[in-house]
């Protein structure tokens, strides 16, 4: 059913999921919905992947839950079929909203609470490094917020700047 390049591509995009901290089935999931031109159902996942229908199934609830894929209706067709979204843009920037949602926030939640707990036990060593810890995540969250606010288009602009960023801050060699 998958062609050589297909099979390659969901291979490896599991293999990254899984780097990545995400289940590689899950991750070979949406690769095949990404890949495929219309929605499909749990049961030609499964088939296609040679995977189970209770971990399509599970898959699928969590790639719904981080909001990369989609259940879309076919007329004549009683079953759910699925859809990944197909713009690189907005799935990078759902990817980055929920892996901030899920991780960093908490870790900058952390850092805040153990700033507050070294200053209580007048460890001033730790509280500063912490500190400095916790200003980095800040910033950079801050950065992200401004960045992850612009159109996709605005987006694509900038990352194309590349080289061009170090150049306008003065920093080019």
């Amino acid at each position: 059913m998958l062609s050589d390049v297909q099979q390659k591509f969901v291979l490896h995009w599991g293999e990254m999921g899984h780097r990545w901290g995400i289940n590689r089935s899950m991750a070979q999931i949406h690769a095949l919905l990404y890949l495929s031109p219309d929605g499909l159902h749990a049961e030609a996942i499964a088939e296609a992947l040679s995977v189970a229908r209770s971990n399509v199934s599970t898959s699928l609830r969590e790639l719904q839950a981080w909001g990369v894929v989609k259940v879309v209706h076919v007329f004549g067709d009683r079953r759910d079929h699925f859809e990944a979204e197909k713009d690189v843009w907005a799935l990078f920037r759902i990817i980055l909203d929920e892996r901030k949602r899920r991780e960093i926030d908490p870790t900058i939640a952390a850092l805040r609470e153990c700033v507050a707990d070294a200053g209580a036990e007048d460890d001033g060593y730790a509280q500063e490094r912490i500190a400095e810890m916790l200003d980095f995540f800040e910033q950079t969250s801050g950065w992200y917020r401004a960045v992850g606010g612009l159109p996709s288009g605005a987006l694509k602009r900038f990352v194309q700047m590349g080289d061009k960023v170090p150049r306008a801050l003065g920093l080019d060699s």
